[in-house]
């Protein structure tokens, strides 16, 4: 069997690895075709990725140009744990107050360290000069090392 198949993840270990990590590498394309790459706190929208930025961002402007972009979610140190989901596709923009804030919120509840109470008013201000977006999924494609240890 062709090791890439041994260490492919479920798409419940796939949502397992979304629902605990917090941070995900996103790569959108510049206007001169080269990637430009920046790690963003995420939420799970129904089960899919849903992140935020500020309207004017780099980011912002080349998914306004361009919606296809790919996430890249991982975990582990050493060979052996290393783990991870490629996420490429195209985003959903949301750019009504209510629809970001959600977002935002969805965002700060992976937070746990940070009290509540500063989260909620740090959602308010900031969904003001924010965008959010969703990640409709084309392909996923995921390694789980530690299945090669079996």
């Amino acid at each position: 069997m062709k090791q890439r198949v041994t260490v492919s993840m479920t798409e419940d270990e796939v949502g397992a690895l979304l629902a605990y990590a917090r941070k995900a590498q996103i790569a959108t394309i510049n206007p001169d075709g080269t990637p430009h790459l920046v790690t963003m706190f995420f939420g799970l929208a129904g089960g899919r990725v849903a992140f935020w930025t500020y309207r004017a961002s780099q980011k912002a402007r080349n998914l306004a140009r361009d919606p296809r972009l790919a996430c890249l979610v991982e975990d582990g140190e050493d060979y052996f744990e290393l783990r991870g989901a490629q996420i490429t596709g195209t985003v959903r923009r949301i750019d009504d107050l209510a629809g970001v804030t959600a977002v935002g919120r969805l965002i700060a509840a992976r937070m746990p360290d940070v009290p509540r109470d500063a989260l909620d008013a740090y959602v308010a201000h900031a969904a003001r000069k924010r965008v959010a977006y969703v990640v409709d999924p084309a392909r996923v494609a995921s390694w789980d090392h530690r299945k090669l240890l079996c």
